[in-house]
């Protein structure tokens, strides 16, 4: 039987390659979604100003993207099957969420920076407090000092009481089992739902009435710590318990108990999530308003002892001043809110510093020092070597 060789055809070396499309949205994906969402915008104003009698801010964007939605699943439809039109509606839904979760953020930050715009710009809003800011002060006078130097005073006393107590308490509960874990855990992710009033009553309660202390910054940092604990509880243990398990194994099976295990293993693993979970529970207490009402008080004076005297935080002084009819007095109180956006800002920064890298995300520095670590650890070993003395028995 013969056999038919075909002849090896060489690819024209100048005919260019078809490069493969590889991007999950294509360009008829965006024209798509930018016609989709032009005419839901186009239809929404047609019913709310033409149609029906709506009105609001809210309920424009409701309907808009409700509309596009609607529009876009109809787009696809007339050019894909259907698992595509689930797929890509499904997407579309998810980033909309997240475009308008990030589009309220913006507009929360923007307005209060703009409404308190009038009283960031005078330099004494930083320098003062306001003893002598009268409803009728113009904003030259007073500022903002004495509920920074509150909420730095308070919340770092809550940090001080909520990190070790939430960390010996989330590394139980990762490190132990038995009935009585079962039972803490239940315990803690209960407080995660308590209301804020709550806590503020049971340090009033306790603290004020019971063992006679006065209203002070460090009876408001107790009541703050009872609503960061389980934050922070509950965090730190989701993070302890992503730690590979075999690296604990390998660490004890070398001879190391469980505290050197815990200390030299699992904490610096867990570093930038243990950040994570401090970040998260001082966002918690950073802005809370009614236990510090309950606990601290209110004052318009500098108080830089957080255990004698009324001392209040910016959330407060932001609750207070808002209310006033006065322009200025709202101008100040937007100012304090806007303080404590940035607040939060830097003590989030610090916090990620403080984190760090993971264990295994090196830079360039901390490779550069962990080579020449092993250099010495090397010629250590050598040395070491040459100077043991033979056993006896194995001379030659």
């Amino acid at each position: 039987m013969a056999t038919t060789v075909r002849p090896r055809v060489e690819p024209d070396a100048e005919t260019p390659e078809v490069r493969r499309e590889t991007a999950t949205v294509t360009g008829n994906d965006i024209v798509v979604a930018l016609g989709a969402a032009v005419s839901a915008i186009a239809l929404t104003v047609l019913i709310f100003y033409w149609l029906a009698p709506f009105s609001g801010l809210l309920g424009f964007v409701v309907v808009a993207f409700g509309l596009f939605l609607a529009l876009y699943a109809t787009l696809v439809w007339l050019d894909g099957d259907g698992p595509s039109v689930r797929d890509r509606v499904v997407g579309a839904i998810v980033h909309g969420l997240a475009a308008l979760l990030l589009m309220a953020l913006g507009f929360v930050v923007v307005f209060t920076l703009v409404r308190g715009s009038t009283a960031l710009v005078h330099p004494n809003f930083f320098t003062q407090d306001l003893t002598l800011a009268g409803p009728l002060e113009p904003l030259t006078i007073g500022g903002g000092l004495h509920a920074v130097v509150g909420t730095l005073e308070q919340i770092g006393l809550a940090l001080i009481i909520t990190v070790p107590l939430g960390l010996l308490c989330a590394l139980f509960l990762s490190e132990l089992r038995g009935g009585f874990t079962r039972f803490v855990r239940t315990i803690v992710e209960a407080m995660t739902a308590l209301p804020s009033i709550v806590a503020g009553l049971f340090i009033y309660a306790t603290v004020l009435l019971i063992l006679g202390f006065e209203k002070s910054g460090f009876a408001a940092s107790l009541a703050i710590s009872v609503m960061m604990l389980p934050i922070m509880i509950r965090a730190a243990d989701v993070v302890l318990r992503l730690v590979p398990g075999h690296l604990k194994e390998a660490s004890l099976a070398l001879g190391a108990s469980r505290w050197r295990t815990v200390r030299h293993v699992v904490l610096p693993t867990a570093r930038p999530g243990l950040a994570t979970a401090v970040i998260l529970a001082t966002a918690r207490g950073i802005g809370e308003t009614s236990p510090v009402l309950l606990t601290a008080g209110y004052s318009t004076a500098l108080n830089a002892n957080p255990f004698h005297d009324p001392q209040v935080s910016l959330p407060l002084a932001t609750f207070t001043l808002i209310k006033s009819p006065q322009p200025n007095v709202v101008a100040r109180g937007f100012g304090t809110a806007a303080l404590l956006l940035a607040l939060v800002l830097v003590l989030f920064i610090v916090a990620r510093l403080i984190g760090g890298r993971g264990p295994t995300d090196l830079s360039k520095r901390q490779q550069r020092g962990r080579a020449r670590q092993s250099a010495r650890d090397l010629h250590r070993f050598a040395r070491r070597s040459r100077t043991q003395p033979v056993p006896v028995g194995e001379e030659e």
